[in-house]
Parts: structure tokens; sequence; C-alpha cells
């Protein structure tokens, strides 16, 4: 299978070591870290995706 990946909206600028990128799959999304394209990456189902981006969003993981 030929992943197509897309770079996160939120990559980039003076944080660009933070940098992700995702692939959609049958039933779900691989996430990789675009600095190491050829290591691992996470699989998770859309609805979790979903979850994670919607966190993100909220700042749930933002540093204090």
């Amino acid at each position: 299978m030929i992943l197509v990946w897309r770079k996160s909206s939120y990559s980039g600028g003076a944080d660009d070591a933070a940098c992700v990128e995702a692939a959609a799959v049958r039933g779900g999304v691989e996430i990789r870290d675009s600095k190491n394209p050829n290591g691992e990456h996470l699989s998770m189902t859309g609805a979790v995706f979903a979850g994670l981006v919607r966190q993100v969003k909220d700042g749930t993981f933002d540093r204090p």
C-alpha cells in the first residue's frame, strides 16, 4: 500500500521541530514525525484521530 502523507497545517514557523504528517488508510489514519519519514508511525481509527485533533485545537497538550 502506498501512503500519501500530508503535513499538518500547524507545522512550520518557529517551532518547526514539532511537525507531524498524516495519511488516510482504510478505517483510520497513520501519523508520523516528518523529520523521520522512515521511522515508526502511529495507527489509529478515524474516530480516535478526530478526538486527537479536537484536543490539539482545544489546547489540551499545550505546554505551560
